[in-house]
């Protein structure tokens, strides 16, 4: 066989070959192949790449045996010493996670452990992992809802919608149902619920108390039989009685508690 090329056989019985190379003691591997020219191809490229350092990310091309995510991971290899399956470039205080070599998300250094194990996935416009199971939307390790919409409840300081640094990120609105809004120079916060097109329950000084009116609200709704499936707000570093003295006293609008129950 050529050098870095093995050969396997399918349950099928089809025959296949697989390369990997070895570097600096770990020992990587390249993929599986229909052709041991092909395998073999792969393997002295990953060698060039590992052993030539003026070839770069830049230098990837259509074409090559080697799909560019495993391109970064061997560069990241050679220039960072660390070896990272997923396609992942380390600097020193971020990493860049790469799609294609002009289209990459930018991440503190401190969620690499994350990003690391788990694969980035688009859709519909928005970026997605496999977690435990679960397609879980990237943006929610920055506490903002999937209902969001950005530039409203959340935005990009930088104007950069590709860079996730948490530096970079303004929650802006935090809950659901509750909305930041500014007149004359004072800042409120106005709550909405759904039923039958969007209801104001209130406005009120501060974000905590408009997101418990928003709970209190979908509650009321719901003794009424409204059988919408509200979302709850959870509320961090309140204690329960102080949760529980804010639900009793905060005021939201009477004609919720006016409306008749459904049959």
């Amino acid at each position: 066989m050529l050098p870095g090329v093995y050969k396997n056989v399918r349950k099928d019985g089809t025959i296949y070959f697989r390369s990997s190379i070895t570097y600096n003691g770990k020992h990587i591997s390249l993929g599986s192949f229909a052709a041991e020219q092909s395998a073999s191809l792969a393997y002295e490229q990953a060698g060039r790449l590992l052993h030539e350092p003026s070839i770069s990310l830049e230098s990837y091309e259509d074409g090559h045996i080697l799909p560019f995510s495993k391109w970064v991971s061997l560069l990241n290899f050679r220039d960072n010493g660390m070896y990272i399956k997923t396609p992942i470039y380390l600097f020193k205080r971020y990493f860049y996670y790469f799609f294609e070599p002009d289209d990459y998300l930018i991440f503190d250094i401190d969620d690499l452990f994350y990003y690391s194990t788990r694969t980035i996935s688009r859709r519909g416009g928005h970026l997605f992992v496999a977690d435990y199971g679960m397609q879980v939307n990237i943006l929610s390790r920055f506490g903002i809802k999937n209902h969001a919409i950005k530039d409203r409840d959340y935005r990009f300081i930088n104007g950069d919608s590709n860079d996730f640094r948490y530096s970079n990120i303004e929650v802006i609105n935090r809950f659901y149902g509750v909305t930041k809004k500014e007149n004359r120079g004072t800042t409120y916060y106005e709550t909405k619920i759904h039923w039958n097109g969007y209801f104001t329950v209130g406005r009120y000084k501060d974000e905590i108390d408009a997101a418990i009116a928003y709970n209190k609200a979908a509650s009321v709704l719901l003794t009424k039989g409204y059988e919408k499936q509200y979302p709850v707000n959870y509320i961090e570093n309140l204690s329960k009685e102080e949760y529980q003295c804010i639900y009793k006293n905060i005021n939201i609008s009477q004609r919720i508690y006016n409306l008749k129950p459904l049959p």
